[in-house]
């Protein structure tokens, strides 16, 4: 439900009027979702384009009807690995909150970490973290952890919004609040999320060790109550968050 709410603010924001196209995809998804062979993990994308029309910078007039692609591709489920990450600046454009396709500079951002062998990017705007090249990000400060607020530079993670509602009834609840590059670096803990990443622990960051290099008390707790949360959720059964633990 998270996802179609972005994708409907994301087309709003684009000005793009597929609300009925899309509607019609989410009625006919049990369809499709029975094209894939049972048993087997499977990860839905969805595109919507204004439409076909002569190429032009102008929005089509009078409007053409939009175009929705669905693709259902294999997801490998994998535990979450201790991994590293470097930092760069944050070139990307001012509406990072809309989810689209023009993602040059996430590429090429993302395409940094994988030249450096490392799982991502984080991106610094302004002396401020803002999010990863393709995650969420989180960082443990005095043993509590915090997350930059959403804003034109953050894209609405539905991974990072589950965490934060998990984590709401623990003894450490996620403050949303800007980080500095400079805290960023003093963090115990770091941890990017995405849905088909999950949460994964960053232990080493620009080269240098993250805390004491290994994934942190704060990160198995948000762990343990996201693999709660999806088992529960690929029982039926009620998702109910674990206990507080103390800090």
């Amino acid at each position: 439900e998270q996802h179609q709410q972005r994708l409907a603010a994301s087309l709003a924001a684009a000005r793009i009027d597929g609300v009925r196209q899309v509607e019609c995809l989410w009625r006919n998804l049990d369809e499709l979702l029975s094209t894939w062979p049972e048993g087997r993990d499977c990860s839905l994308y969805v595109q919507v384009t204004r439409g076909v029309a002569p190429r032009d910078h102008a929005f089509p007039r009078p409007a053409v009807l939009p175009t929705v692609l669905a693709l259902l591709m294999p997801l490998e489920v994998n535990t979450p690995a201790p991994s590293a990450a470097i930092t760069r600046e944050d070139i990307r454009w001012s509406r990072c909150d809309i989810k689209s396709t023009s993602l040059l500079a996430n590429c090429l951002l993302r395409q940094e970490a994988v030249d450096a062998g490392v799982a991502e990017t984080l991106l610094v705007r302004d002396g401020y973290l803002t999010e990863g090249s393709v995650t969420s990000v989180f960082v443990v400060l005095d043993g509590r952890p915090i997350t930059p607020p959403l804003s034109t530079d953050v894209l609405p993670g539905v991974t990072r919004d589950l965490v934060i509602e998990l984590m709401a009834n623990s003894a450490t609840p996620v403050i949303e609040t800007p980080v500095s590059e400079a805290r960023l670096r003093l963090a115990s803990e770091i941890w990017v999320t995405s849905t088909t990443r999950d949460i994964v622990p960053i232990v080493e960051l620009d080269g240098l060790p993250v805390g004491d290099g290994k994934p942190g008390p704060v990160w198995r707790e948000a762990l343990t109550r996201y693999a709660a949360f999806r088992t529960a959720a690929s029982t039926g059964s009620a998702a109910t968050a674990p206990p507080p633990t103390s800090a």
